[in-house]
């Protein structure tokens, strides 16, 4: 046993020297979490649009005054005929354009019906998505403000509720997947150079010579992350909270448990990728490159499974990320105990044991 702490102590020793290791596990984090947090967003405010007016009445105007009292718009350029529409877009200085149709007013009172088209630049189709919606609201609350005095018979009035994010909140969806990200690839990167650095530096022999047994080599290499993930784990919960303002709304304890376990996953992955790298360099590119790509692809975190195609989803089920992604929402939005992630918490079990004993199979006991 004694031999086994001096090992984990001499683990420690080896993380603190290399300054390039604390700049990745800490420093990379933190940097991570306040980019993606800000950068990251599929909200949208002061989209630039034109408009085209052809009524110039009162009640255009007043449709108008009220889109631009509105936080998602500014900077109004009014275009005076059709053929400038296709001229804006083209130099890309508006995202839409209005086009209120002549006698608009007269249409609206005499017919009741009256038409707005709404051109929007579909090279970015989620921002076009989003605008149309916009606008449509805002002409629907104007449609209703002038038709509350008049009853019509059998009306069927849908309400909706935004629940667990009313305020559609881009920041309450990127930040579990974010999380997700960087203890991954963090844990995994660091671990993936463990087994591979002993081998460059040429101190494996020491190892292989010395009594420790395989499975406390393995274990003694993933010891030392674990705390420290740990650490890196806290820093990222409370950014998500003190400067996001991410709610918890279910238990400390569970979520701390499930990062754990979740940390525990990523570094056994690494110390896999450990034992079957050569160099530091294939272990690195393996862990970064390998990894990154399917998790934030496959997990969930930006794009929905449930749209992907069959093969896909089916992949999707051996990456971790995308079990501990429906743990951290579970946790952290709707307030779900472990009785309702018990199959994604078992899932995440099973993988780590299957990794850890993959890795001491794996772990060569002989000098090639």
């Amino acid at each position: 046993m004694k031999r086994f702490i001096g090992f984990i102590k001499k683990e420690f020793y080896h993380i603190f020297r290399d300054k390039r290791s604390l700049f990745i596990l800490f420093g990379m984090p933190i940097a991570q979490v306040m980019l993606f947090g800000f950068a990251i967003t599929n909200e949208i405010n002061n989209v630039n649009i034109a408009i085209l007016d052809k009524s110039k009445g009162a009640t255009t105007q007043e449709i108008i005054n009220k889109i631009s009292a509105s936080k998602y718009f500014s900077n109004q350029q009014f275009i005076s005929n059709e053929a400038e529409i296709e001229s804006v877009f083209k130099k890309g200085k508006v995202k839409a354009v209005l086009v209120f149709e002549k006698d608009f007013s007269k249409k609206l009172t005499k017919n009741k019906l009256a038409t707005v088209q709404i051109i929007t630049d579909a090279t970015d189709p989620n921002t076009a998505n989003t605008v149309t919606n916009y606008v449509s609201s805002i002409l629907q609350k104007y449609q209703q403000q002038i038709n509350k005095e008049i009853k019509i018979p059998y009306q069927i009035a849908p309400e909706s509720r935004m629940v667990y994010n009313p305020e559609l909140k881009s920041v309450f969806m990127f930040v579990p997947g974010v999380m997700t990200i960087i203890l991954m690839l963090v844990s995994a990167m660091m671990t993936s150079i463990s087994i591979t650095r002993e081998k460059e530096m040429g101190t494996m022999e020491i190892l292989l010579v010395s009594p420790i047994k395989p499975f406390q080599v393995i274990i003694g290499k993933v010891f030392p992350y674990i705390f420290l993930s740990i650490i890196n784990a806290i820093v990222i919960i409370l950014l998500s909270i003190f400067i996001f303002k991410m709610p918890i709304e279910g238990n400390l304890f569970l979520l701390g448990f499930e990062s754990i376990l979740f940390i525990i996953n990523a570094l056994s992955l690494g110390i896999l990728i450990s034992t079957i790298s050569d160099t530091q360099q294939t272990a690195m590119m393996i862990s970064l490159m390998g990894l990154m790509l399917p998790v934030i692809l496959l997990s969930g975190f930006i794009f929905p499974i449930t749209s992907m195609p069959v093969p896909l989803q089916i992949i999707s089920h051996i990456i971790p990320a995308k079990w501990f992604i429906v743990i951290l929402k579970g946790i952290m939005l709707k307030g779900v105990g472990l009785i309702l992630v018990w199959k994604e918490t078992l899932i995440l079990v099973a993988m780590t044991v299957f990794f850890i004993v993959l890795s001491i199979k794996k772990y060569k006991i002989r000098l090639e």
